[in-house]
């Protein structure tokens, strides 16, 4: 597993230099086994990433769940709520869901956060 970077505030240089940087790694033969995340601002962060939603994280990166239901299950919630949660994880590329949108999971073991002023 590895660490997800997310990069808040980031200007169009530095995601051309984070691009530039791993494919001349993958040029020299050099493994690129990172996954990065660009928000706009701390606030559309704060919006993707709720405390509820970090404990979906958290439950999903220890114990994958095979569908919404059995993680609403599992962690004790609504299955209406962990749905839109989800949902909002998925589209921000927080939690990857399976082919035929079964089963979830938060497939790093660390996230980094980058703010730049």
């Amino acid at each position: 597993m590895s660490d997800l970077q997310i990069h808040v505030g980031d200007t169009a240089e530095d995601l051309t230099g984070r691009f530039a940087d791993a494919w001349r790694r993958a040029e020299h033969g050099e493994p690129v086994n990172e996954r990065h995340l660009s928000f706009d601002s701390f606030e559309t962060l704060a919006r993707a990433l709720t405390p509820k939603r970090l404990e979906l994280l958290r439950h999903l990166h220890r114990a994958p769940a095979a569908s919404i239901n059995a993680l609403a299950k599992a962690v004790g919630r609504d299955y209406r709520r962990v749905h839109e949660d989800v949902e909002a994880l998925v589209a921000a590329g927080l939690v990857d869901r399976e082919e035929g949108g079964t089963g979830l999971t938060a497939p790093y073991d660390a996230i980094s956060t980058r703010i730049a002023l």
